[in-house]
């Protein structure tokens, strides 16, 4: 009986420490990539005006301005923006995550004619840019008398293709025999998708959930065509206060920045945890 001993090639452990090294000075790059342009935010908030934009920047200012965060409610309805905007994001979070979760349930474990068919022709309309109907639908918004109110946004946005597709693949890596079981017992569709479903899905759920309030919170150019009234500013919108028609005080849009950014931060924070583990289980079957 003969025994074949393996002997490392020399360069293998070097080649891998390598690898290892490139790896992660390519994700230190790509992080300051992300992060260098939100702390020039923060060092800009605490600033004076004038001193936004000196060559070569001031990382840390020479006086520390913490009043900008105190005066900032003095010169813009902060709070009005800001409660327009959480309005906004959570309902049409809520009503995206229904018809999306509803919809991609029929999609994934309803049998009915034509539709996979109907599921790529829905999907479909992701490639489609908004810019191809964003005037029809403002043409249909005015004919219903509904613009410059939240009904024209909401409507326009409680639907979402991309939450169907996201939940679709969820959906598909739950067994068929949960739903079967259930059917046999007697329940619905609607009872399935409500009492076992859902309560499976809180990942993706979550995913969705937190995709789609990001996406509405950051939302400028739909609140810009829509809405017209100062009441109903979003704070996208509303930092818009700060420029001028001869200059801009961008010390206090950067400080509006800020405390616009500290929610959606939070949210992501308690949230991640839900929010990689439905990313990552919604690609596992196809």
């Amino acid at each position: 009986m003969t025994t074949t001993t393996r002997t490392a090639r020399p360069g293998r452990g070097a080649t891998a420490v390598i690898g290892r090294l490139a790896a992660h000075l390519l994700l230190l790059a790509a992080a300051a990539a992300v992060l260098v342009p939100f702390l020039w935010m923060v060092s800009s908030s605490l600033k004076h005006n004038n001193e936004v934009f000196t060559v070569p920047i001031q990382w840390i200012p020479q006086t520390v301005r913490w009043s900008n965060f105190a005066d900032i409610w003095s010169r813009i309805p902060l709070t009005t923006y800001l409660g327009n905007t959480v309005l906004l994001s959570t309902v049409i979070t809520l009503l995206q995550v229904f018809t999306g979760s509803f919809a991609a349930y029929g999609f994934a474990k309803v049998r009915f004619p034509g539709r996979d068919v109907l599921f790529l022709a829905y999907i479909a309309t992701i490639a489609l840019p908004w810019q191809a109907y964003m005037i029809p639908q403002y043409i249909l918004m005015q004919k219903a008398e509904l613009t410059d109110t939240y009904w024209s946004l909401i409507l326009l946005q409680a639907f979402g293709a991309f939450g169907v597709f996201l939940m679709r693949q969820f959906y598909l890596t739950l067994p068929d025999e949960l739903c079967e079981a259930a059917r046999v017992d007697g329940l619905t569709e609607y009872g399935i998708w409500w009492r076992i479903i859902l309560p499976l899905s809180k990942p993706a759920l979550a995913s969705l959930a937190l995709l789609t309030f990001v996406n509405t919170w950051n939302d400028f150019m739909g609140p810009f065509i829509y809405l017209t009234s100062n009441d109903h500013w979003t704070i996208q919108l509303g930092l818009q206060s700060f420029i001028g028609q001869f200059d801009a005080d961008y010390a206090m849009m950067m400080t509006g920045s800020v405390l616009s950014v500290l929610p959606i931060l939070a949210i992501f924070l308690l949230g991640q945890r839900y929010f990689i583990q439905g990313i990552a289980t919604s690609g596992m079957k196809g």
